[in-house]
């Protein structure tokens, strides 16, 4: 399928380019507005119990979880008579600004002390933005311009979740902007000097354009039907590049590989897409297979990685397949053009990864212990990991919204930014209510770390009442129910404020409550990530051991890949901790922010990413032992053959793509800095003390039993599964080698080497 897909792309070439062409152009015209029509959140769980309540808030009774808040700050001090005033006017002019559902203050909350600053310098404005997080930009970029440069003589500075999510729009375009600018010029350095060509090193590029251009295509339509989190651009730019770099170096090494063996250009396609294509393929289907095990997640920050990923991998195995076959076949023998250095064909029984196979053969127990405890090590900071949800601390620190969230941290007595929402829909008539809403209040108030309760029936602070209800206070009150205000003293995300949720949620109640706000969505956050995991685990798991077992033949190199690609995420789980949690290497990683938590979601999302791209390497290096064992039947040799063959090629692959991923070091949010630093580690990982070490390692001790499976699921294999027909079968145990193997003997160690010579005593899958 793939020779005739070879010889339809290089027979209609002209046809195929200019298609591609126009593809590009549409494709870019298409995407190129997409980064505005993007969300930055994404973190909480549409359908939960918090969801519900903030939902009803919202639609019952305009209001919610103040997502902007505004410092004011006074050199008279907050309750001179002037900045009162003033501080009235701006919370009123606030309040009646489009799309503003509430507006509330320290001068408007009887001087509420949990307002203002302990010093007595700045106070809080607080307001809720009403509909989605579209709406919320929208009513916000309105809004601001009113404000920004102050307000009769208050210095105004905004923050909260509105702002944040602003923000961190504009700085990831910013980000985006000079990542590219960056890494395309060193990138397409090192592909001169990997392919020790310009020609062959400006294919990769070509097809991460077309990869890339293609996604933001498809992000641009999804965007019509459901929220895409802002980071699917970085993710889609770096995936694009990274694999575009990856199938083009597998695809024209092979090429070039075949010209030098003497085949024609047309043969050289031929074979090209037969063997490498077919990697690229297998590949492919392993990447988005791992990255479509984020589509259960609920979080719409987690499905659009998978949106962006899958997308980027689709055009990016059609570009390999299809696009550079036409261009291959247009430039022919030219592809060395331009060239450098010495082009010669090496035996695969030298070189430096032949060697390092042999020596780790010799030896394949201790070395491959020795990887494994290494491993383990760079793994246990993940033990002491704490989750968080993402805020704006992930913004770099001049940054508004950051800077006002730190103030607030430091200076002001409690958590007023992030209170529990504690919503009594259907009701009925709450003013007929006060004496049950107030009861209520005054227990709640009496709860381990609650500041302070409002509501309807007023303010309570540890069972007292601080404040009588009156006007102030109908912003509570809806046409069939009512909604309190939990102010805490914890932080939403420690043990204490996700217990303070379950107290609240099992306190009895007058009438029946939802719970909402920061802690309570952390908590439901948590429970939905924790009851979805096992069944993304197991789609990995099941597709990948398909897909490998079709490949191979075999039900132990499945079980292997998917063990052995485990090992090369322990770097970068514990990066994750002991770099961005803990605030390890900044002078390495860029300077940001420590919070002692990582965002929940994004081990997951890393996870996901990073194995699918670890996989990729791991088809590589086992369709090419696979070939070499098909045609020898000799386990050793065919290790050290494959690895001869892939060695180079995978490490030069996976330098590039970290250098890709390393591009988001340069970026001022803390998410892109750990999933760039986090992917670069675990591709490096992979491709060195992985497929170096632990690949021949654990195939030397298997031996024979690396191609074995049941009987059933050999001839299923024989039946369906995937090999290169014009291949001679390897022989059965006992014949004498072929040929071509003596080399290799000659090369392998002596008879203290008790693999030497190690055949399987059976062909599986021919």
């Amino acid at each position: 399928m793939l020779e005739k897909l070879a010889a339809l792309a290089a027979g209609r070439r002209k046809l195929v380019l200019v298609l591609t062409l126009l593809f590009c152009v549409v494709g870019g015209a298409l995407g190129g507005g997409v980064n505005d029509k993007l969300s930055a959140g994404g973190y909480e769980v549409p359908d939960s119990a918090s969801s519900a309540a903030q939902k009803a808030l919202s639609k019952e009774f305009r209001a919610g979880s103040p997502n902007l808040v505004i410092l004011v700050e006074t050199p008279d001090g907050v309750d001179d008579p002037g900045t009162t005033r003033a501080g009235l006017e701006l919370t009123r002019a606030l309040a009646d600004e489009p799309g503003v559902s509430q507006a509330l203050s320290y001068w408007t909350q009887d001087r509420a002390p949990l307002l203002h600053s302990e010093k007595g310098d700045s106070a809080l404005v607080m307001a809720h933005l009403t509909g989605d997080e579209d709406e919320v930009a929208e009513h916000l970029k309105k809004l601001l311009p009113h404000y920004q440069d102050g307000y009769q003589g208050l210095d105004l500075k905004f923050g909260g979740l509105a702002e944040a999510n602003r923000e961190l729009t504009e700085q990831t375009q910013k980000d985006l902007a000079l990542a590219e600018a960056v890494v395309l010029p060193l990138t397409l350095i090192l592909l001169v000097f990997v392919f020790r060509g310009v020609i062959a090193a400006l294919l990769p590029l070509a097809l991460g354009v077309v990869a890339v251009m293609g996604a933001l295509a498809v992000l641009r339509v999804l965007v019509v039907f459901t929220d895409v989190s802002v980071f699917a651009m970085n993710i889609s730019t770096a995936l694009g590049l990274g694999l575009g770099i990856d199938y083009a170096l597998f695809v024209v090494s092979r090429f070039r590989e075949e010209l030098r063996k003497g085949a024609t250009v047309e043969q050289a396609v031929g074979i090209t897409l037969r063997t490498a294509g077919r990697t690229v393929l297998f590949s492919a289907l392993t990447v988005g297979l791992s990255l479509s095990a984020l589509l259960i997640f609920p979080m719409y920050f987690l499905r659009s990685f998978a949106y962006a990923g899958i997308a980027v991998v689709a055009f990016a195995v059609v570009a390999a397949l299809v696009v550079l076959p036409a261009l291959l076949a247009v430039l022919g023998h030219r592809v060395n053009k331009w060239s450098f250095g010495r082009h010669r064909e090496k035996p695969a029984d030298t070189g430096f990864w032949h060697r390092l196979s042999l020596l780790v053969m010799r030896r394949p127990l201790p070395l491959a212990t020795g990887v494994v405890v290494l491993m383990a090590l760079l793994l246990t900071p993940f033990l002491g990991v704490r989750f968080g949800l993402s805020d704006e601390r992930a913004l770099p620190q001049h940054a508004q919204a950051h800077e006002v969230g730190t103030r607030i941290a430091e200076d002001y007595p409690a958590r007023a930014m992030s209170p529990l929402l504690v919503v009594a829909d259907g009701t009925g008539d709450p003013r007929s209510r006060t004496t049950d809403i107030a009861e209520y209040s005054q227990r709640l108030s009496e709860l381990p770390d609650v500041a302070r309760v409002d509501g309807l029936a007023g303010s309570y602070t540890d069972g007292q009442r601080v404040a009588e209800p009156g006007r102030l206070y109908e912003q509570f009150a809806g046409e069939n129910g009512t909604w309190l205000m939990v102010v805490p003293e914890v932080d939403p995300y420690t043990d204490e404020g996700q217990d303070l949720v379950t107290e609240v949620r099992e306190m009895s109640a007058p009438f029946p409550v939802q719970v909402g706000g920061t802690a309570a969505s952390f908590k439901d956050t948590m429970a939905s990530l924790g009851d979805r995991l096992p069944y993304g685990l197991l789609i990995i798991a099941a597709s990948i051991f398909v897909l490998l077992f079709l490949l191979s033949g075999s039900v132990l190199m499945p079980v292997k890949a998917l063990v052995l690609n485990l090992f090369s995420l322990t770097a970068t789980f514990g990066s994750m901790v002991w770099v961005f949690q803990d605030g390890h290497l900044k002078w390495l990683v860029g300077d940001f922010t420590t919070t002692g938590m990582t965002v929940a979601t994004n081990p997951i999302m890393m996870f996901c990413v990073a194995f699918g791209l670890s996989m990729d390497y791991e088809v590589f290096l086992l369709s090419r032992i696979k070939e070499e064992y098909d045609r020898t039947g000799d386990n050793r040799l065919s290790v050290a053959r494959g690895l001869e063959r892939t060695g180079g090629i995978v490490t030069a692959a996976a330098l590039l793509m970290a250098l890709v991923f390393l591009s988001f070091l340069l970026s001022g949010i803390t998410h892109m800095k750990m999933l760039g630093f986090g992917l670069a580690l675990a591709v490096l990982m992979d491709a060195t003390l992985v497929r170096g070490i632990l690949v021949p390692a654990f195939m030397r001790m298997a031996g024979r039993f690396n191609w074995w499976a049941p009987a059933p699921l050999a001839r299923l294999h024989r039946r369906i599964g995937l090999r290169d027909g014009d291949d001679d079968p390897a022989p059965a145990a006992g014949p004498a080698a072929p040929a071509e193997a003596a080399p290799a003997a000659s090369a392998a160690p002596g008879p203290s080497d008790p693999s030497a010579g190690e055949r399987s005593p059976a062909k599986v899958g021919r």
